[in-house]
């Protein structure tokens, strides 16, 4: 009986997503929050739901669900739904999960979406990049902020 794991299109499909090479911006974590914006524009909460659902970018749905975004086949059970995450978590905490959710949650299969060091098992085409752009992290933080209980 062959055996199949959830983890490997998962991250395939996260990976073949990898924003095109950019500087990284630095970060500065404090009290478990990235309190200042990657970016000088504000994030986009339309273009931050397509960076969920799409499953070459985020690829959010392949863990979670979001109820929002119903009309996107598929959704996961894998992590916890996404529903509710802005009364759970402020801006800060949320953009930190984003970009280095092992910083919150230590043992979590999440990966991390803007951060190229310590990375393990990357195809050597996707090295130094990281998942996706600083103002991709700013549209995801933006939609995720709308999903209030």
């Amino acid at each position: 009986m062959q055996k199949y794991f959830l983890v490997i299109p998962i991250v395939i499909a996260a990976v073949a997503g990898t924003a095109a090479a950019e500087q990284l911006v630095p970060i500065k974590i404090k009290d478990g929050s990235i309190d200042q914006p990657l970016t000088a524009q504000a994030g986009n909460p339309a273009n931050g739901a397509t960076t969920i659902a799409d499953r070459k970018l985020g690829n959010c749905l392949a863990c979670h669900q979001v109820t929002k975004l119903k009309a996107e086949p598929f959704h996961g059970d894998v992590g916890p739904t996404l529903d509710g995450v802005a009364s759970r978590w402020n801006e800060g905490q949320l953009r930190l999960i984003v970009v280095d959710p092992k910083k919150v949650f230590e043992d979590t299969a999440m990966p991390s979406f803007y951060r190229t060091e310590g990375m393990h098992r990357v195809r050597k085409e996707f090295q130094d990049k990281p998942m996706l752009t600083a103002q991709q992290v700013e549209d995801v933080v933006a939609f995720l902020k709308t999903l209030k209980e």
